[in-house]
């Protein structure tokens, strides 16, 4: 974990907003084609639409996500799904409870 990029990632609203979603799926995105929110993601097309943005900036977004290591992105086909890593957001809260 790179505090640094993990710092960036969560200084804007959007990106703090797309981890709060992907907490919850199901609470926060309809189905997709028979494609599981929580096993593969949800669709960068879901998060753009809810967002309110566009997609470029929303893949942005979730570039900036994927580097600090707090998402992964699974392709299959043409769509690519997002779902948080809850291992490295734990890790991430063990960092500022023990060493900050």
């Amino acid at each position: 974990m790179d505090p640094i990029e993990v710092f960036k990632a969560l200084s804007n609203e959007a990106r703090l907003q797309i981890l709060d979603w992907l907490k919850d799926p199901k609470a926060h995105f309809g189905p997709q084609g028979g494609v599981d929110l929580i096993e593969v993601g949800v669709c960068v097309s879901q998060i753009t639409s809810k967002l309110n943005m566009t997609q470029s900036t929303t893949s942005q977004y979730l570039s900036v996500l994927q580097r600090a290591g707090l998402v992964h992105a699974t392709r299959l086909g043409k769509w690519t799904y997002y779902r948080r890593d809850e291992e490295a957001i734990k890790e991430v809260a063990s960092y500022i409870q023990h060493d900050l």
